[in-house]
């Protein structure tokens, strides 16, 4: 919820509604906060519409247009900072203390997790290795790593190698690196997996150059069945 920290005003009927026994109306929270009745609604349509408020209609009291009264949505100030690079600091660190099996493990995560979030191909069909490396860049980008896929030395026409340009978790991979790289790897071949893409990602080079990564791609054997394995 944005309008709190933007708008003390808007803070300040919040916290009125907090404070109160019961649901109030626009006159009742005016009066407790001095103000004007139009500006007290103005505030609290806000509120609504952010949903830290809720809006009801009180039973009738008698004849008359039943009132329309207020009150806050149960649960924790939803305005507050956040700090999830702390969280995953928590959460690196201790999967980088479990010693050689935590690349392992962060390989094996990055590719369930490539599997996931993938834009699947159409049923019955098998991508080429062009277009197998055309959806991985699609996926790549949009999880914020400005990839470049480039051609291999011989010119053909699947890329060997995808520089990554932008790393999202940049500073955890500076000191994590064992575990964040590894992720990224396993989110390519899960990716490729899921696509049953005739190619595979073998490797991630780690600031390879001084303002990228290089990802690599290498054709994937066909099992018996013809169709690449999962």
């Amino acid at each position: 919820m944005t309008g709190t920290r933007q708008s003390p005003r808007r803070a300040e009927v919040l916290d009125v509604l907090r404070a109160a026994d019961g649901p109030l109306g626009v006159a009742e929270v005016a009066d407790r906060v001095g103000v004007h009745p139009n500006t007290v609604r103005f505030h609290l349509d806000a509120l609504v519409a952010d949903g830290a408020v809720h809006q009801r209609v009180a039973e009738p009291a008698g004849p008359g247009r039943p009132r329309t009264v207020y009150v806050p949505r149960p649960g924790m100030d939803r305005s507050g900072s956040r700090s999830y690079r702390l969280l995953a600091q928590v959460l690196v660190s201790r999967l980088a203390a479990a010693g050689p099996d935590a690349a392992a493990d962060a390989t094996a995560a990055g590719r369930e997790w490539g599997r996931f979030l993938v834009d699947p191909m159409p049923p019955f069909r098998r991508p080429t290795a062009a277009e197998s490396a055309d959806r991985l860049t699609a996926l790549l980008n949009d999880l914020g790593f400005a990839p470049t896929a480039e051609p291999g030395a011989e010119g053909g026409a699947a890329p060997e190698r995808i520089r990554l340009r932008h790393c999202p978790f940049l500073e955890l991979a500076e000191e994590y690196g064992q575990v964040v790289c590894s992720v990224h790897l396993g989110l390519m071949q899960g990716a490729l997996a899921e696509l049953r893409a005739p190619l595979t990602a073998t490797g991630l080079r780690p600031f390879a150059e001084p303002d990228a990564c290089l990802a690599l791609l290498a054709p994937v054997q066909p099992t018996a069945e013809g169709a690449a394995p999962r």
